[in-house]
């Protein structure tokens, strides 16, 4: 990624915003820059306002001198389109580019992503200003990356109002051709719900019931591609005017409103916002998983943390801050899972505004506060990693994650609103994490050939065209384990003749018989002495090739089989058809012995372990996420030890860690496998 943006070694800084300081700041904050070991900072990105102050007004005198004292200090900048905050006068020329609810109440100006993703004004607008900017500053020597816009979806992920109905019926037009496949895709025969034109279609606004579980389907895709054109076209603007710098927008982890594969698509390179929680014991885990994803989304290519707090953010109902070497081990954390960047939100704390309580890398306090000891010790020592860039981080397991089967799976009037994505993938997710096992996360119609083990918690949307993918991976020696409510719908949201699994019914070797979910608060005991919550199946195993894993021990599904497992061509699937939290780990511990995967390190409880690996070398990241002293056997794959990069120590045998400890490896060359995949 720093590869990408022509700037050496880790990136690291943050977002700068001087419009909300005196010039004679500026300098000073230059300075302090250089002394803290920052390399890049993001400019612009709340600029609009002061970059152009009327219609035909503009302002770049300021900008400019900031971005040749930026360059003077030798700090790359991340050039920010600014068009995420429309400024006043555009609004109030234009008041049709607010949004407007579901409940037909239009949104005022005040806050932030204020406008209507369908709006030709606030689009014509924006799109002037990405090529004003870019025809300014394309060739400016601090340029070295472009962000445009900012966290879209943030605030708004759609909008109710009259143009964005007439947008969301083009898009129904491109996607169905006529009315009359419409409503076989929508299954209109329902409640008398037939279109005799598109014309008729309004977007799935407050309604006296339940509406159209496919047109809502539809609403959640076309509002991620809504999103998206507006994305698509700064991003053209951009590349015909500086073909040769890289441009990026910030996503925002695993986010539910837009579809990251989709958008990925059209990223340089992938960036990511993240704000782990430091009152949450867990987070470290969900940040992982998050990270994970963000690797993935680019094949594996390395990714740029672009925000996150150096210590206490402003917006949850407690905003606890990070204690001192929590940043800097979560920080570690991201290089570990494929970053080649850290930067935060943001440089120097805001006096005024909805985030004057956010931290900074230069708080309140100035240079005699504990963070900017912190902000001066991690960019001193981020330094010393330069040699990781580049490098990638292989997995042997592969988790399927899918936009359309997520937002389908959270529709209304389902057998539970219990089943929820995240909390379902958290559990498989944990385990893996625990035992040290990487993980890719792919999309549904992803060859999966290179993995060992392919996991699915959740596909209840299954388009037969990819539940064929998966079929053949298993015919061919893969192992493949899914969870419950799987397989239940097409792509239209339709119910798969003979229910559940679906057209993976001969690759699970199971029929489902009928959901049995389980209420709040209750479970159901296993034979094994797991636990079943939320969710249970009646299954019927289908041919002699179906084995009973588990079974119920209590209830009325007493002796009927939890877990199966099936062999199917060279290959073994598992089904899980209830919720088992924690207690999917006993099944993943089988199917990943049997795929021969093997963990990174034996670590203990606490501990995690990841490398990376390229052409100049393979990295042992080991960080203590816990409150004592650890020691972990350097055994097995990575039993010659290593240099660790922060603190220049041989290290042999074993690591020793200390709370919120942390060492980066130079795998020696006598390591069993101390190369690349």
């Amino acid at each position: 990624m720093s590869r990408a943006t022509r700037v050496p070694g880790i990136l690291y800084g943050g977002d700068y915003n001087p419009e909300q300081w005196p010039e004679d700041v500026w300098a000073e904050d230059a300075a302090l820059m250089r002394e803290a070991g920052v390399t890049m900072v993001t400019v612009g990105v709340f600029s609009w306002a002061r970059l152009q102050p009327g219609p035909d007004t503009w302002d770049f005198a300021w900008f400019d001198r900031l971005l040749d004292l930026l360059h003077a200090h030798g700090i790359a900048v991340d050039l920010a389109t600014a068009t995420a905050s429309p400024p006043a006068w555009l609004v109030r020329a234009h008041p049709q580019i607010l949004p407007v609810t579901a409940d037909g109440v239009r949104l005022e100006f005040g806050s932030r992503q204020h406008y209507c993703p369908s709006s030709p004004e606030y689009r014509a607008a924006a799109l002037r200003l990405t090529r004003t900017l870019a025809e300014r500053y394309a060739h400016h020597p601090a340029l070295a990356l472009w962000h445009i816009h900012n966290e879209y979806g943030d605030h708004i992920t759609e909008c109710f109002c009259a143009r964005s109905a007439d947008h969301f019926r083009t898009w129904l037009t491109d996607r169905y051709g006529t009315v009359e496949a419409l409503n076989h895709a929508w299954g209109t025969a329902f409640w008398s719900q037939r279109y005799g034109s598109h014309d008729e279609i309004e977007p799935p606004r407050t309604a006296p019931g339940p509406v159209n579980p496919t047109q809502l389907l539809d609403w959640r895709r076309f509002c991620s591609d809504a999103l998206l054109e507006c994305h698509r076209a700064e991003r053209e603007a951009l590349r015909d005017i500086s073909p040769d710098i890289p441009a990026t927008t910030n996503f925002m982890s695993m986010f539910k409103a837009l579809d990251y594969w989709k958008w990925a698509e059209h990223e340089d390179l992938v960036s990511d916002d993240a704000y782990p929680d430091p009152a949450d014991p867990q987070a470290h885990v969900n940040a992982a998983l998050n990270y994970d994803l963000m690797r993935s989304l680019k094949g594996g290519r390395p990714w740029l943390l672009l925000e996150q707090a150096p210590s206490a953010v402003s917006w949850r109902p407690v905003n606890v801050p990070k204690r001192p070497g929590l940043q800097r081990l979560w920080s570690l954390q991201a290089l570990a899972r494929g970053a080649d960047g850290i930067m935060y939100f943001q440089w120097r704390a805001s006096r005024a505004g909805a985030e004057k309580y956010h931290s900074a890398l230069l708080p309140h306090r100035g240079t005699a506060s504990r963070g900017w000891r912190e902000t001066v010790r991690f960019g001193a020592e981020l330094a010393r990693l330069g040699e990781i860039t580049g490098t990638t981080a292989p997995a042997d397991v592969a988790i399927v994650l899918d936009w359309d089967s997520w937002w389908a799976l959270e529709a209304e009037d389902h057998p539970s609103a219990r089943m929820r994505w995240r909390d379902l993938l958290r559990p498989w997710y944990a385990a893996l994490h625990t035992r040290a096992v990487s993980v890719d996360f792919v999309p549904p119609h992803a060859g999966l050939d290179n993995f060992r083990a392919v996991l699915a918690p959740n596909l209840h949307l299954l388009r037969p065209e990819h539940a064929a993918r998966i079929a053949a991976y298993v015919r061919g020696g893969g192992h493949f384990v899914c969870g419950p409510f799987s397989g239940v719908v097409d792509g239209h949201d339709h119910i798969h003749d003979g229910g559940a699994p679906g057209p993976l019914r001969d690759v699970l070797g199971v029929s489902v018989d009928e959901f049995w979910p389980i209420p709040d608060g209750a479970g159901v005991p296993l034979a094994s002495g797991a636990r079943a919550t939320l969710w249970s199946e009646w299954i019927e195993p289908e041919g002699p090739g179906t084995e009973t894993v588990d079974t119920y021990a209590a209830g009325e599904l007493t002796g009927r089989p939890a877990v199966t497992r099936h062999r199917y061509g060279t290959g073994t699937a598992w089904y899980a058809g209830a919720h088992l939290g924690d207690g999917i780990a006993a099944v993943l511990d089988e199917a990943l012995r049997t795929a021969g995967v093997r963990p990174v390190l034996d670590v203990p409880e606490g501990v995690e372990a990841t490398v990376r690996s390229g052409a100049q070398g393979t990295y042992l990241f080991v960080l203590n996420h816990g409150d004592h002293d650890t020691r972990t056997p350097l055994t097995g794959r990575y039993g010659a030890g290593g240099t660790d990069l922060l603190t220049g120590a041989a290290v042999r045998g074993h690591l020793d860690l200390g709370p919120l400890g942390a060492a980066v490896l130079r795998i020696a060359t006598d390591s069993p496998e101390g190369t690349a995949k």
